[in-house]
């Protein structure tokens, strides 16, 4: 079963990100906090980030930079998702794999996440 974790702080996306990739077959860890993302993706040891970007610090853009910087997460996919939606946050931030603007569609996101590491397992 492939694993994504989810970081964003408003807990309604996770919410609804969780459930719906969940029905999909996948294992979802979310977090709500920047701050605690590395070490839940130390425990999680994800196949997939989910990353907002306006998050308070650590924001999606330096998260990324941090998760690049680690041997273990240096080549996980990252999809950023964000309300931002203009050329400079979307030139791919720091490594990024993927970038999905908010709003999304769920197909949109399911195909989005099919193309950076497969269908569920």
């Amino acid at each position: 079963m492939l694993k994504i974790l989810i970081v964003d702080d408003d807990e309604k996306v996770t919410t609804l990100l969780g459930r719906y990739l969940s029905s999909l077959g996948y294992q979802v860890t979310t977090v709500n906090q920047s701050s605690k993302a590395m070490s839940a993706a130390a425990q999680v040891r994800p196949d997939l980030f989910i990353l907002d970007i306006m998050m308070p610090p650590p924001d999606g853009f330096t998260l990324t930079g941090m998760l690049r910087d680690d041997f273990r997460f240096a080549r996980t996919p990252i999809l950023i998702i964000t309300a931002l939606d203009n050329s400079n946050s979307r030139a791919t931030p720091l490594g990024a794999n993927g970038y999905l603007a908010k709003p999304f569609n769920l197909d949109e996101l399911s195909a989005k996440i099919a193309e950076l590491v497969g269908g569920t397992d």
